[in-house]
C-alpha cells in the first residue's frame, strides 16, 4: 500500500510540475493562428492577413492572430538594405472614389523604436494595381519614400510630407506623416479625393485598403503587435 501510495504521490506531483511548466510556457496571447510561412493567410470577417515576406535577403519571420483586428509579427531580418516583408491586414472596398462614403479607418500597434528600420503604413490600391496610395503613420530607422517631394499638407486628419513616383509596375502616392503615431485614424475618402483633385487619377476604385509594417531590417528578433485595426465604409 505503501509503496501504492508513494507511486500515486510521484505520478500526481510530476502531473502538477507538468501543469504548472505549461502555464508558465504558455504565450500572454494565444493566438488562434500562425504561421512562419512566407505567404501564410488567413481570413476572417472580410479581413485577410498576409505573412508577405517578399524580398529577398531575408530572415525568420512568424505572423499571429487573435483576431483580423488583433495580430502581430516576430521578426528577424538582417540589418541590411532592401526591404524584406510587408505583412498586413486586408480588406477590399471595391468603390469609385467617386461613390466612397465615410469611409475611414483606424489603427492602434506597439513598435520597436530602436535597432529596426520600417515603417507602419497603410497601402491602399486602386481596383487595377496601377495606382498606390501608401500612409506611413510612423517610421524609425533608414528608410525612405519612392519618388520626390511634392508638397506639405494636412488632410485625412493629419499632415503629411507627400511624395509622388513609380516604381516600374505602378505609381506610388507616399503620405509620411510629419511626426510619429502609433494610433490614430485616417479618413480615407479624403485623401483619394485630395490624389483625384490633383490630376494623379481620376475616378478610380479603390480595392485593397491594407495597414502592415514594411520591414527593412529587425535584427535578433522583434515584434511588431496591432492591438486594434479597423476599416469602415
Amino acid at each position: 500500500m505503501r509503496r501504492t501510495l508513494r507511486l500515486l504521490t510521484g505520478v500526481l506531483v510530476a502531473g502538477l510540475l507538468t501543469a504548472a511548466a505549461t502555464l508558465v510556457a504558455a504565450p500572454a496571447q494565444a493566438a488562434v493562428w500562425s504561421s512562419t510561412d512566407r505567404w501564410g493567410t488567413w481570413s476572417s470577417n472580410g479581413y485577410t492577413l498576409y505573412n508577405n515576406v517578399w524580398g529577398s535577403g531575408y530572415g525568420p519571420q512568424t505572423i499571429w492572430a487573435n483576431s483580423a483586428s488583433n495580430w502581430g509579427v516576430w521578426a528577424n531580418h538582417p540589418n541590411t538594405g532592401g526591404i524584406k516583408s510587408y505583412p498586413n491586414a486586408t480588406r477590399y472596398l471595391g468603390k469609385r472614389v467617386s461613390a466612397l462614403g465615410t469611409t475611414t479607418s483606424s489603427f492602434n500597434v506597439t513598435v520597436p523604436t530602436s535597432g529596426v528600420a520600417f515603417t507602419t503604413a497603410y497601402d491602399i490600391w486602386s481596383s487595377d494595381n496601377a495606382h498606390e496610395i501608401m500612409l506611413w503613420m510612423n517610421k524609425y530607422g533608414a528608410v525612405g519614400p519612392l519618388g520626390s517631394l511634392q508638397t506639405t499638407t494636412s488632410v485625412g486628419g493629419h499632415t503629411w510630407a507627400i511624395y509622388r513616383g513609380s516604381n516600374g509596375a505602378n505609381q506610388v502616392y507616399s503620405f509620411v506623416r510629419t511626426s510619429n503615431t502609433s494610433a490614430g485614424t485616417v479618413d480615407i475618402r479624403a485623401i483619394a479625393q485630395w490624389i483625384r483633385a490633383r490630376g494623379w487619377f481620376g475616378d478610380v476604385t479603390i480595392g485593397n485598403v491594407q495597414l502592415g509594417y514594411e520591414i527593412t531590417s529587425a535584427a535578433g528578433g522583434k515584434d511588431f503587435v496591432t492591438n486594434s485595426f479597423s476599416v469602415t465604409g
